[in-house]
């Protein structure tokens, strides 16, 4: 390449196609595409338009219905369209159909996550896991990849006496999970010793939404320089800190976060590193106050933790970023009902978060409001368990 050339990359134009089923989905329909589109962004694309067709049930062939998929079409030759994303899971069949009436790249909400976590997998750990979970979903969609396979597995030998090109496929694909799955093993059993050598010390894990500021809270904590960044999933590695408050040391683990509609193949891929969040003694959820959606995002975290069996830990609520907290002050004449919108973050504090059974604090990491509050019960709470476990250990208390 000559010197001074500088490739751009190529910023793919999208369009979002969501479709609205009951009541709650109309209620709900905006957030779910704009979480779409902030994926898209992390992505590194741009999203110019959205769909959203109104059904009783998706489209056994097209997924939407054919005035709609019509409707795409035209707007898809006229603007450039490089690629549409469904905000839920298509079928292989319903994939095809679409990317052959629209003639671009077709994608579903899975496959855009998988490819975000494969762009930020730094570590060979994290790697295999989105490979693993790549795979996975790619085997029942399979279709004439030989060519492709072929050239990454050489080719020679690898058919069989009258064996079609799709079943190789498959069986390529099949072989390369297996082998993933063996490589993962062995990853495990060396991170299954590490945390076997960290047994003195009470583990502490931080879980949550995605983008909620989980790494931030880390650094301010641990003082360390964990990579944060205002996009979805800028952490899949975990990180594990050794943190002292006062006298009592502890182990601070950052993990990956949590969506909605993650895929089950990437919690599968991904449960020996959740093993650090299954294996913690106590968990601080961290909530993202300011968004629209927070109380939906924490039923989407517990599920998960459920899933994981990490539902019933210790755990402390910490709702952050209430330095971007906004509400709409109701004008005092205005007779309708008071909406969450409408509550100032003193009200909201009065709400069921009055009568959490975990303890329940608010700050600003950025800012670092109520740091030290939220560095006290931290300490208290490590320290319940440290008194329980280690009693021989006392003495860090004596004053």
């Amino acid at each position: 390449m000559p010197k001074g050339i500088i490739i751009k990359p190529i910023i793919e134009r999208t369009i979002l196609i969501g479709l609205v089923t009951n009541r709650a989905d109309a209620e709900r329909i905006d957030e779910y595409l704009d979480e779409l589109a902030f994926l898209v962004d992390t992505a590194g694309g741009i999203t110019v338009k959205r769909f959203v067709q109104r059904i009783e049930a998706p489209d056994q062939r097209t997924f939407v219905g054919s005035g709609k998929l019509n409707e795409i079409k035209a707007f898809v030759n006229e603007e450039e369209i490089d690629i549409a994303i469904f905000d839920d899971e298509l079928s292989p069949s319903q994939a095809r159909n679409i990317e052959k009436e629209l003639g671009i790249k077709v994608l579903d909400r899975n496959n855009l996550i998988l490819d975000i976590f494969a762009s930020r997998a730094r570590t060979s750990h994290a790697r295999t896991q989105v490979e693993l979970a790549q795979y996975e979903y790619l085997l029942p969609r399979l279709t004439r990849l030989w060519t492709h396979l072929e050239r990454q597995q050489g080719g020679i030998g690898m058919r069989g006496p009258g064996e079609r090109e799709i079943e190789t496929d498959r069986r390529i694909v099949r072989d390369r999970i297996a082998l993933l799955k063996e490589k993962l093993k062995e990853i495990d059993k060396i991170k299954t010793t590490q945390r076997k050598g960290r047994k003195d010390m009470v583990r502490v894990a931080l879980v949550g939404y995605t983008n909620v500021g989980k790494s931030t809270v880390m650094n301010l904590i641990s003082k360390s320089d964990v990579f944060a960044e205002n996009k979805l999933f800028a952490t899949l590695d975990t990180t594990v800190r050794k943190v002292v408050i006062e006298n009592l040391p502890f182990l601070l683990t950052d993990t990956v976060g949590f969506i909605r509609k993650l895929p089950h193949s990437l919690v599968e891929s991904f449960k020996s590193t959740l093993d650090e969040v299954r294996e913690a003694d106590l968990l601080v959820h961290i909530v993202d106050i300011s968004h629209s959606d927070f109380e939906d995002q924490i039923t989407v975290v517990n599920q998960t933790l459920a899933e994981i069996g990490a539902n019933d830990k210790p755990t402390i609520l910490l709702f952050n970023k209430i330095d971007a907290y906004n509400y709409i002050q109701k004008d005092p004449f205005d007779l309708t009902p008071v909406t969450k919108e409408n509550l100032s973050l003193d009200d909201l504090k009065k709400t069921w978060m009055a009568t959490s059974h975990y303890p329940t604090l608010f700050m600003s990491a950025v800012q670092k409001i109520n740091l030290e509050e939220f560095k006290n019960v931290l300490y208290e709470e490590v320290k319940k368990i440290h008194v329980k476990r280690y009693p021989y250990n006392n003495y860090l208390f004596e004053k």
